[in-house]
């Protein structure tokens, strides 16, 4: 697969004379018009219908790529001059390559132009580095051993040039050498031309600039193409070749042992006859851990691959040697704890329709421009915590969910956090839901929420999230009312408020001592703020009954709180407190003569006797209304 890489792409039409289809013919097996001497299509893929490779030579003159000092095919590191191209020789000005698919390992496509047309014959070499490392020269790649040296060679007058192929050596005997006494040095030529395994043409015209593709009108014979079978550069059915640099220049004879003149600069490619597969890694969310997920493919390669491969976040697994073949498949392993399968986006692809089932992605490398560019998307299972926070007390509190397991469940508070929670992990993301069953005597505090935003009724769980949901309660406080009455002869019959009374009320949570509150001019009290008593048990009030009044039915009465209220509003249990006044009775015996009298009172069995000189009294106190009896005996 060639991929743009800046190089400057010549395509040119012959001016005046246009060579008619089949005239000339491109090799078995593919469309590309090579052999026709021209730029232009003529029904089928030339030049100025392609995006090829192209690169341009520096200007002609003094400042001109060149190599010098007896430079040859075989030096190893190429001498760079400027200037020094004799005038009788081709000076080149743009080279062109370009990947045709078809046959068993596709085509190269490779054109030159050059400023004239020289004396004698053309020789034009192209040289394919594997390496893209610049030599010591500052220029040329260094030579690997593979490296591949096209040479095409067109006698004067010529229109078919005979393409001939050497390989770089660096080991063996030096008998393998084209020209070179040892090694390293080029591999003994082979025709490919005579092999059917090259072909190409020189154009015989002018070539307008209207039909140069932007190269710019052209003299006859300064422009050539070729097309060379990539299986003859070492590739086949079942191998790869790949080349990362390419360069062309120009040698002074015939003679491979001649000297290389002009050259145009390298330019960095990506030429073979594989296809490619890229695999990608993204996860939902980005995962710093790169978590590991394991792949399987089902793919020839040259050189073979394991068939097992992991990637994480951010990662991918390139195969750039993919040999052409059906029924390819790449598939993702069961994904680590916590991770799901999302989806697979191979929209990157090119020249390839794959078919995604679940996991597994099955698909044809056709060609040599075939790209399976696929990106795995898992997602981060997530965690939900559902909170309990009491802010009054403490208490068990059963929850229910319709997407949470287990369900139900009860969350007990405790000091001295007052909270309590569970936990929900491993959750696949989604919508999920949990309520509150609110326990008697407790109320919820706001609005229960949750940290993302989310309703607990509506839980949004995304990739690798954790949400917590909190609910507030407290414990419901209720009052109790107090209703003071007494009777008041000056303010009448029946019942009246009575001021001033204090009332002590003690149980559920109060201090021991209790709390205290006195009536109002109404006669009334209240106190509130007391949890109810379904939680705590009931409360006592007691009056401090008032000096000179005795309670009528008991001084403390038990209060049952049981709902929410205030002293302002709600229902509050009422506890009446009844007082009467009260009165001192005396009964006094004065005998005028002492002694002359004794004397017996009796008050309702109160008695009393005077004493020696007849005086005496009998004192009744605190008696409550009523009547009363007294009797008093006097003895002469």
């Amino acid at each position: 697969m060639w991929l743009a890489t800046g190089l400057v792409v010549l395509v040119a039409l012959t001016a005046t004379l246009v060579f008619a289809l089949g005239a000339f013919s491109s090799l078995p097996g593919s469309p590309f018009e090579a052999t026709d001497g021209n730029l232009v299509s003529n029904g089928g893929p030339d030049w100025a219908v392609v995006t090829e490779q192209r690169k341009n030579d520096l200007p002609t003159g003094q400042t001109d790529d060149s190599f010098g000092q007896g430079t040859k095919e075989d030096t190893p590191v190429p001498t760079v001059v400027a200037g020094q191209i004799p005038n009788n020789k081709s000076d080149l000005k743009t080279f062109g390559v370009y990947n045709q698919p078809g046959g068993t390992a596709g085509f190269m496509e490779l054109f030159w132009t050059r400023v004239q047309d020289p004396n004698g014959t053309t020789n034009i070499d192209f040289e394919f580095n594997q390496s893209s490392t610049i030599s010591a020269n500052g220029k040329t790649p260094v030579r690997t051993a593979g490296d591949v040296l096209i040479q095409y060679d067109l006698d004067r007058g010529g229109t078919v040039p005979t393409l001939s192929k050497s390989v770089w050596v660096t080991s063996g005997a030096a008998s393998q050498c084209e020209a070179n006494n040892a090694v390293p040095c080029w591999s003994h030529k082979v025709n490919l031309t005579s092999g059917g395994l090259a072909t190409g043409s020189i154009n015989q015209n002018a070539i307008l600039a209207a039909d140069s593709d932007g190269l710019g009108a052209l003299g006859a014979r300064t422009f050539g193409e070729a097309e060379v079978d990539l299986a003859a550069l070492g590739g086949g059915p079942n191998s790869c070749i790949t080349f990362g640099s390419a360069y062309a220049k120009s040698r002074s004879s015939s003679s491979f042992t001649a000297e290389v003149k002009d050259f145009i600069a390298p330019e960095s490619i990506s030429v073979g006859n594989c296809g490619h597969v890229i695999i990608r890694k993204v996860t939902d969310p980005a995962d710093p851990a790169e978590t590991q997920f394991g792949y399987h493919k089902s793919i020839n390669t040259s050189p073979a691959t394991p068939n097992t491969f992991s990637l994480g976040d951010g990662q991918s697994q390139t195969y750039n040697t993919v040999l052409q073949g059906n029924g390819y498949t790449v598939s993702e392993d069961a994904p680590p704890a916590g991770w799901d399968f999302d989806s697979i986006d191979c929209s990157a692809s090119s020249g390839v329709s794959p078919s995604i089932v679940g996991t597994q992605i099955t698909f044809n490398i056709d060609s040599a421009s075939d790209v399976l560019d696929c990106t795995y998307h898992n997602r981060a299972r997530g965690t939900i915590i559902i909170r309990k926070v009491a802010d009054d007390g403490d208490g068990s509190f059963d929850f229910s969910s319709s997407t949470l397991s287990p369900s139900p469940f009860t969350l007990t508070t405790a000091a001295p956090s007052h909270a309590d929670q569970r936990t929900f992990s491993n959750l696949v993301p989604g919508s999920y839901d949990a309520a509150e069953s609110v326990p008697a005597g407790w109320h919820i505090v706001g609005t229960p929420s949750c940290d993302d935003g989310s309703s607990p009724l509506a839980i949004s769980l995304q990739g690798g999230e954790t949400v917590t949901c909190t609910w507030h309660d407290a414990r419901d406080k209720g009052g109790i009312d107090i209703l003071k009455l007494r009777k008041h002869a000056a303010d009448g019959p029946g019942d009246h408020p009575q001021p001033g009374v204090v009332f002590t009320v003690t149980g559920g949570e109060l201090p021991q001592a209790g709390v205290q509150v006195t009536t109002d001019a109404n006669g009334q009290a209240c106190v509130d703020g007391l949890v109810v008593s379904s939680l705590v048990g009931d409360y006592t009030v007691t009056e401090s009954v008032p000096s000179g009044y005795h309670n009528v039915g008991g001084v403390s009465q038990t209060a049952t709180v049981s709902e929410a209220a205030t002293c302002a509003s709600g229902n509050r249990p009422l506890k009446t407190f009844h007082n009467i006044p009260l009165t001192n009775i005396s009964i006094s015996v004065d005998s005028q003569v002492d002694g002359g009298t004794a004397s017996h009172i009796d008050c309702d069995g109160n008695t009393a006797d005077t004493g020696a000189n007849g005086d005496g009294s009998l004192s009744r106190t605190d008696l409550e209304p009523g009547t009363y009896t007294c009797v008093v005996t006097v003895d002469p």
